[in-house]
């Protein structure tokens, strides 16, 4: 019995001492060699913080105890006339109190926190200068929406106006028992019927000092054309209204274009 408790013992004491690649290790073993690590670990935290707090507190103590005449600075300024609590210089203008400790406390260089705050401030510039950008191209997109919107609101406006300024071109000519517009395109037709119009007239000659309709924008034709109903019909198409003669026309309309009626 004796000699089996031995050779468990034996066993055991092996199983902790070796540790070789590859033999197996019992798992209360591993256990106690994991806690035995942390506890390390533990320890020379421990040690290193108290380490830093002991300078700490040796520094703090050292600054705040006044210099004596063991120092050998201060034994000079002493002979040299100075008195503890005096200010600096030959006049008392000076500090009084020393320039007070900055302790570095980080493991970076010289110069880096001051990188840092560079480089942070030229990131937010960057940013800034990234939405001022953004916010102009908005601002211009905008415009330029508004603009392509009131340049078709302004086409759509012009061409209203030639429609209108030709059915009432008709009606007045018709009136008049006039039974040819002056210019083809004074009249408003139906479409197949200005098709076949301009077919004809393509075939024709022009004369030399005759204008093609083709050549005229829709302004130059609302001009023509609201220029010849005020002549021949003393009418005007934004007042909807025709005058008794052209001094009544002259005085009660304000005016031959549209923006004169706004």
């Amino acid at each position: 019995m004796a000699e089996e408790e031995d050779y468990m013992s034996d066993v055991f004491v092996n199983a902790q001492e070796d540790v070789r690649p590859g033999l197996p290790v019992l798992r209360h073993i591993r256990e106690a060699r994991r806690k035995e690590e942390k506890q390390q670990e533990a320890n020379l935290k421990n040690k290193q913080k108290s380490i830093r707090e002991e300078e700490k507190e040796r520094r703090d103590i050292g600054l705040k105890k006044a210099l004596g005449s063991e120092n050998k600075g201060f034994a000079l300024l002493q002979k040299m006339g100075y008195r503890s609590g005096q200010a600096l210089g030959k006049s008392g203008a000076g500090i009084v109190e020393p320039i007070p400790l900055n302790v570095k406390t980080g493991k970076s260089g010289v110069g880096h926190e001051a990188l840092l705050k560079r480089r942070a401030a030229q990131r937010r510039e960057r940013a800034l200068r990234w939405a001022r950008l953004q916010s102009l191209a908005a601002e211009r997109a905008a415009e330029q929406f508004r603009l392509r919107l009131k340049t078709k609101q302004d086409e759509a406006k012009l061409d209203a106006d030639l429609r209108r300024s030709q059915r009432a071109c008709q009606q007045l000519d018709t009136q008049k028992q006039i039974q040819v517009p002056r210019e083809p395109w004074y009249w408003l037709r139906p479409e197949d019927e200005a098709e076949e119009e301009e077919e004809e007239e393509e075939e024709k000659d022009q004369d030399e000092d005759e204008i093609p309709s083709d050549e005229l924008s829709v302004l130059e034709k609302l001009r023509l054309l609201t220029g010849y109903l005020r002549e021949e019909h003393l009418y005007c198409i934004w007042c909807g209204t025709a005058y008794e003669n052209q001094e009544d026309l002259s005085s009660n309309c304000p005016g031959p274009t549209s923006a004169d009626h706004d």
